[in-house]
């Protein structure tokens, strides 16, 4: 049997930014894995500080980039939410999963702070209702929607900030796929990152399908984030990209 790891895996605008291994998926090690991306980052940018982070409801990841970066604000995934209700009630609980999550997609359509936060109480007072007979294992999700409410309705202080962690959920994915083909990791710990980053970089490299390069007009991901590209090739863009240009090895001594 083979020992259980995980993967801190950072996503914007659709591009793989960070993916490292971590032994556990404690606070101690995640905050490592992450601190892989932000060394990377600030590389790049010394003064590199995001504003802003959506995660899905584990404390530890959290905990991580709250301690990486100091500044910033975690947003708590709202789909996440729903996920909980729907693979626990579709099915045993039709009619009042189908109720409950109508009314927690109205909440997500409110247009204001003041308004999500009236939608939320209102849906939890639904719940709690004992007449209307909500199941536990929808109440429970809604009951922790409400007792963080705080931390889903910043979401409104952050213009064009990401309400849900789908973005990541997707590239994950395909991450996923990727693993189960090649029977997950063999080997050391450096071996399994290495494994995991070349396929990340393929992920942000590698060609698009050609009706999005028709109809975009940019070939990959990392092309579509930079909006520019080193070479027209696309493993010649990598290799250029990859180099990182001697950043990480500092300028040479004068001779």
């Amino acid at each position: 049997m083979g020992k259980k790891t995980y993967i801190a895996t950072t996503v914007g605008n659709n591009c793989i930014l960070g993916a490292s291994v971590s032994e556990t998926a404690s606070g101690k090690d995640l905050q490592k894995a992450y601190g892989v991306f932000k060394e990377e980052a600030e590389s790049i940018n010394p003064e590199y500080q995001p504003d802003t982070v959506n995660t899905d409801d584990w404390p530890s990841t959290q905990k991580a980039w709250k301690k990486l970066f100091p500044k910033i604000t975690v947003l708590f995934c709202f789909l996440h939410i729903f996920i909980g209700i729907r693979d626990r009630s579709r099915k045993k609980y039709k009619e009042y999963f189908l109720d409950a999550a109508s009314r927690l997609w109205d909440c997500f359509r409110a247009e204001s702070k003041r308004s999500f936060s009236q939608r939320v109480r209102r849906l939890s007072e639904w719940c709690r209702n004992t007449e209307n007979g909500v199941p536990d294992v929808i109440a429970a999700k809604i009951k922790k929607l409400r007792d963080n409410l705080p931390q889903f309705s910043q979401i409104y202080d952050f213009p064009g900030a990401h309400r849900t962690s789908n973005m990541v959920d997707r590239l994950m994915q395909r991450m996923d796929r990727h693993l189960f083909s090649t029977k997950y990791f063999h080997g050391t710990m450096k071996s399994a990152n290495l494994s995991i980053r070349a396929w990340a970089l393929i992920q942000n490299f590698a060609p698009l399908n050609p009706w999005t390069v028709r109809q975009k007009g940019y070939v990959s991901s990392f092309e579509r984030v930079n909006e520019f590209k080193y070479h027209g090739n696309w493993l010649q863009n990598l290799l250029i990209s990859g180099s990182l240009g001697g950043l990480r090895t500092g300028p040479p001594n004068p001779l």
